[in-house]
């Protein structure tokens, strides 16, 4: 794990408070790490609804199969996450090791295996002895929690190379009632989720239908997890679990569109960017944030594909990472997008100065305030199409040599 705090962390992990029908351990697996919990356990009282999005990766792992197959049910008693070992790629060896966990997991919970979800984090390829998981658990159970601690101990213990836990909280009014959202995620590298990240878990003790749950969190993903990249690679093991526990007390809830779900949604969507934007600044090796947004695209659609290939150029994420305003880059990658784009119509402005118009560099521009501004640890790049409405805004970090130095010795 990285131990070199990164220059874009936050001051501190959030208070996260209590969500009552949630309890938590971690735990050190022994499976690679040492001296640190690398193991979750988290046990949901009845009544749970769940919603997932996960990696459209054909390579998926043994988890990611078990949690698309179980989310039809709707209902989650249990969730078992270990870091160290994605269980990716290990064929039939793998699949036994999530039953395994799953049936560990399901005996301790009381409840069906289905109600179980398993996530996985760290290499491809190792297989793990069945048990491996499973074994660790029962000792879990009197060391479950629901108290501040516990949230960022579970954020910690699902961490590879992030050098920082990230949590967030928000809470709304459903009706007459007072909600509380509670959520951790992880991930540094190979980040370029396919409707998730690398790994997220959020939980609130609002009473709404796993449905609800699903047409929320699919929404509000596209926005957020899956508007951000580091490197441009998508995970095998992406997942991103939200579960309600229903403990609050509002009425139950069972549409999205519900008009009294308006501030949850809000809220919802709140904290799942603050996670994925959490996850940009920890991007391994960054030393800036970049934020980029694209108005005037032909659609949203082709205005994210856009941002999504600058956000993507090694080329662009160097520049910046050498504080090199060197604006041609941003209009090459634009023009490869495969999206429609007008040379005389594209408005490039970078920290609020305008670099390029009417298919050229603006008269008399003068680079020294583009240059400031890209000395700072925070850049934001405006590129406009004058083509139609679409809009839309993505987060990425530089790229500089920290990433292949991590990158290069991950696996020892």
């Amino acid at each position: 794990m990285a131990t070199t705090l990164s220059p874009l962390a936050p001051a501190s992990f959030p208070t996260l408070p209590p969500i009552a029908g949630v309890r938590i351990a971690t735990a050190n697996s022994g499976i690679r790490y040492k001296g640190r919990d690398d193991l979750l356990l988290a046990v949901l009282d009845p009544g749970t609804s769940v919603a997932g999005v996960l990696t459209r990766s054909l390579t998926c792992s043994a988890p990611v199969i078990w949690c698309r197959d179980s989310l039809p049910k709707g209902s989650a008693r249990a969730v078992v996450v270990n870091a160290g070992n994605a269980n990716a790629f290990t064929g039939k060896a793998g699949d036994a090791t999530v039953q395994a966990t799953v049936d560990a997991a399901a005996e301790l919970a009381g409840c069906a295996p289905d109600e179980v979800y398993i996530a996985s984090t760290g290499v491809i390829g190792i297989p793990l002895a069945a048990d491996a998981i499973g074994k660790c658990l029962a000792p879990m159970v009197p060391t479950l929690a629901a108290d501040s601690a516990a949230w960022e101990k579970a954020a910690r213990a699902i961490m590879t190379t992030d050098t920082f836990p990230k949590g967030s909280v928000r809470t709304a009014r459903i009706g007459g009632t007072t909600v509380t959202i509670a959520g951790f995620a992880k991930g540094s590298g190979m980040i370029a989720p396919d409707m998730a990240t690398m790994l997220g878990f959020v939980f609130t003790d609002a009473a709404i239908a796993a449905t609800a749950l699903q047409d929320m969190l699919s929404e509000f993903t596209e926005r957020t997890f899956n508007a951000v990249t580091v490197d441009g690679d998508t995970s095998t093991s992406d997942t991103l679990l939200l579960f309600a526990t229903g403990k609050a007390g509002n009425a139950p809830v069972s549409s999205a569109d519900a008009a009294e779900l308006a501030e949850f949604r809000a809220a919802l969507e709140d904290l799942l960017l603050d996670l994925a934007l959490q996850v940009v600044r920890d991007g391994e090796g960054a030393t800036k944030f970049i934020a980029i947004t694209v108005r005037g695209a032909d659609s949203d659609a082709a205005a994210k594909r856009i941002g999504m290939t600058v956000a993507n150029s090694p080329l662009v994420k160097t520049a910046i990472a050498g504080e090199d305003a060197n604006w041609g880059r941003i209009v090459a990658a634009i023009g490869r997008a495969g999206e429609r784009a007008d040379r005389d119509l594209i408005r490039i402005t970078v920290g609020g100065t305008l670099i390029c118009a009417e298919g050229m560099e603006v008269p008399g521009y003068d680079e020294t305030p583009v240059t400031a501004h890209m000395k700072g640890k925070e850049v934001d790049i405006d590129i406009d199409l004058g083509l139609g409405k679409g809009t839309a805004k993505v987060w990425t970090c530089d790229l500089t040599h920290g990433y292949i130095d991590i990158n290069g010795s991950y696996r020892s």
